[in-house]
């Protein structure tokens, strides 16, 4: 007996964008991947086994690398769960939330996930990373949050990944260092645009002044829920700081309204509750010359990804017992094999 399951597309925006200082209008083109396919059918024992088209081959649970996933009430959060269950990693029955999620139930994949709010968290973590040695946990919480869970992870000793945004960074990066806790933090978890933000840095790095007395517009549009200026675009500013142009992080737009969202930006309709588009514009002091540097994306995919292929990479790196601690995915990049 066979058949076959249909499963929603996970669509990935592929966006091209004109923008001039006197039109203020861009054109976005969408290209949408072909729906993914869920293949059931029966093994010559009679158990029915699932084959998933363009993921890795099926570890067992008995294998898998457990994962535990704080924020998974979120859509970031549950997007980073299913690639991990795609990718053959084994999520733990529990995860931390906010107090108004406190005693959901998340199913994803057909794994049950009990949330847990700010109350007993660290005799919860504790019981768990001692029934799972090789847990790594994954944060896709909120920024207020930020600096709490990590002192909370490091209290502990369990190896993380920060994809949340914001908080206070510098004692992020203190927390970690003080306890020789291993981690993955990176404001931005999404492969190709992380390796655009390398080319950045290069660029800021090799030709400073570059673009002196430049002047720099920056729009970024993200869904409504995002709270905090977006990390990529701080760090894209920072690079043309660097590069000679003098710009300050309030002037940045931040689109967070649906109909700006779809009248100005260009955002397709179905995606208004999931992506990032961000444009930077720089303008010559005579106006006869401009740069346009662009990056758009729909949907989470491309970070729940790159989440998966960081958490892999720092259990490597946890199991060799490395010297360096703290990582962000230049790291994960510059390691290669990824999926």
């Amino acid at each position: 007996m066979a058949f076959v399951v249909k499963l929603p597309a996970n669509i990935q925006g592929l966006c091209d964008c004109n923008f001039t200082n006197t039109s203020k209008r861009a054109r976005y083109s969408l290209i949408k991947r072909q729906k993914s396919l869920v293949k059931m059918c029966s093994s010559n024992s009679g158990v029915p086994v699932q084959l998933l088209e363009h993921t890795p081959s099926f570890k067992s649970q008995n294998n898998a690398l457990p994962i535990m996933v704080n924020g998974c009430t979120g859509k970031m959060g549950r997007a980073v769960l299913e690639a991990a269950i795609s990718a053959g990693l084994l999520p733990v029955p529990v995860a931390f939330s906010g107090p108004e999620d406190s005693g959901k139930i998340v199913d994803v994949g057909g794994k049950q996930i009990t949330v847990h709010g700010p109350s007993d968290r660290e005799s919860t973590l504790s019981s768990i990373f001692e029934e799972h040695p090789d847990l790594i946990v994954v944060d896709y919480t909120v920024p207020a949050a930020v600096n709490d869970n990590a002192e909370l992870y490091c209290k502990v000793g369990v190896p993380f990944v920060m994809g949340t945004t914001g908080g206070d960074r510098d004692r992020l990066y203190k927390t970690v260092t003080d306890s020789n806790n291993y981690a993955v933090i990176s404001p931005q978890m999404g492969k190709q645009v992380v390796a655009f933000l390398a080319a950045m840095e290069i660029m800021a790095e090799k030709f400073p002044g570059a673009f002196s007395g430049y002047q720099l517009q920056v729009m970024e549009s993200h869904q409504a829920s995002k709270l905090d200026l977006s990390g990529t675009a701080k760090a894209v500013i920072s690079c043309f700081q660097r590069l000679g142009v003098s710009y300050d992080l309030d002037k940045v737009k931040q689109i967070r309204d649906p109909r700006q969202q779809l009248e100005m930006v260009g955002v397709p309709k179905e995606h208004l509750t999931g992506h990032a588009f961000h444009l930077y514009h720089l303008t010559s002091p005579d106006d006869t010359v401009s740069f346009e540097f662009q990056h758009n994306v729909c949907g989470r995919s491309i970070y729940a990804e790159g989440t998966v292929d960081a958490v892999l990479f720092l259990a490597k790196k946890v199991k060799a017992k490395a010297d360096k601690r703290i990582y962000d995915m230049i790291d994960v990049l510059q390691e290669g094999n990824m999926r």
